[in-house]
């Protein structure tokens, strides 16, 4: 599992021009099972994303692929955590 941050750089103005493709590249990987949750990251820091079923190297493949990413908007810093304990609710984690 991972816990993916984009955080926002000095080109957050930019955002607004790019929010509905990054919407849609959020969707397609929402679609296919990849991305679990998606939201902001308080006091507008950027947002934050968590991905299972996927390695690394292609997690990092689909990161790039991010509007946001290629306009150099956010900076991603990927997470990688192995879950060992949850509430039953979320199970299918560590399965």
């Amino acid at each position: 599992m991972f816990i993916i941050q984009l955080k926002f750089s000095d080109n957050r103005s930019r955002a607004k021009d790019h929010m509905a493709g990054h919407k849609m590249w959020l969707e397609t990987w929402f679609e296919k099972g990849v991305f679990i949750l998606s939201g902001s990251l308080q006091s507008c820091a950027g947002g934050g994303i968590i991905a299972t079923d996927i390695t690394r190297d292609a997690l990092e493949r689909i990161i790039a692929e991010d509007p946001f990413v290629i306009e150099q908007i956010v900076v991603p810093e990927i997470i990688e955590l192995t879950p060992s304990k949850c509430d039953a609710r979320l199970s299918f984690l560590i399965d």
